[in-house]
C-alpha cells in the first residue's frame, strides 16, 4: 500500500527517525497514520516521548472570554522562557483555551480523575448493565469489555487530552500538544485549567 510524503515527513518530524524507517512504519501499519506512531511509541521511538521527561517549569497562563458569558484560563508549561515567548506557544495555548471554553473538560489527563470517581461510575455502568434485558444471557467477561469502553467513551469526552481537537477531529488534543512539543524541540505540559460560565456551578 502507497503512503503519502506528508505523512512520512509528519511521522519522521514526531519521532526523529530517518525518511525510510518512517516510511517502513506506515508501510507496516498500512498507512493507518496513529498506529504507525502507536507502534513506535511503544518502542520508545518518538521525540515527545523523551521529551516529556524533562521538567517544564516556564510558560504563560492564557485567558480566553467568550462572549462576555464564557471564561477560561489555562497554564501552559515549557521549558524554556525563550519557547514560552514564541507565537507558536502563545497559539497552541489560545487553541487549548478555545477546547476548554466549547468542549467543557473537567480534567486534563486520565491521572487527574480522582479515584472514587472511578470506583463511582464503574459502579453506575455496572448497575445499568446488569439491569438491561439485553445483556441477560452475556458472559461475565464480555460485560466488563462493554463497561470499559463505556468508560472509555466517558472519559474521553472530560478528559481534555483524550477529547478530539475542535478544530481537526482526526486527531485528539494530546496529538495537538505532542505536535507542539515536536515543532519547538521542548517538553510542553498543560498543567491547570479553569472554566467559569455565567450562572453556572461546575461541578
Amino acid at each position: 500500500m502507497g503512503v503519502s510524503l506528508d505523512e512520512i515527513k509528519k511521522l519522521k518530524e514526531l519521532t526523529g527517525v530517518g525518511l525510510t524507517d518512517a516510511k517502513k512504519a506506515l508501510t507496516e501499519a498500512e498507512g493507518d497514520f496513529d498506529k504507525a506512531l502507536e507502534a513506535m511509541r511503544k518502542k520508545g521511538l518518538t521525540k515527545a516521548e523523551k521529551r516529556g521527561e524533562r521538567e517544564a517549569r516556564e510558560g504563560i497562563i492564557e485567558s480566553y472570554v467568550h462572549g462576555d458569558r464564557i471564561g477560561v484560563l489555562v497554564e501552559l508549561n515549557c521549558e524554556t522562557d525563550f519557547v514560552a515567548r514564541t507565537d507558536n506557544f502563545h497559539e497552541l495555548a489560545h487553541e487549548i483555551a478555545l477546547q476548554v471554553a466549547a468542549m467543557r473538560p473537567k480534567w486534563v489527563s486520565e491521572a487527574d480523575i480522582p479515584e472514587e470517581e472511578k470506583a463511582r461510575k464503574r459502579e453506575e455502568l455496572i448497575a445499568a448493565a446488569k439491569n438491561d434485558p439485553k445483556n441477560a444471557n452475556k458472559p461475565e467477561d464480555i460485560l466488563n469489555k462493554i463497561i470499559d469502553g463505556q468508560l472509555t467513551k466517558y472519559y474521553s469526552e472530560l478528559v481534555l487530552l483524550d477529547q478530539p481537537y475542535w478544530k481537526d477531529d482526526s486527531k485528539t488534543v494530546g496529538t495537538l500538544v505532542k505536535e507542539g512539543m515536536a515543532k519547538l524541540g521542548e517538553n510542553i505540559v498543560v498543567r491547570r485549567i479553569a472554566r467559569f460560565e455565567l450562572g453556572v456551578t461546575e461541578d
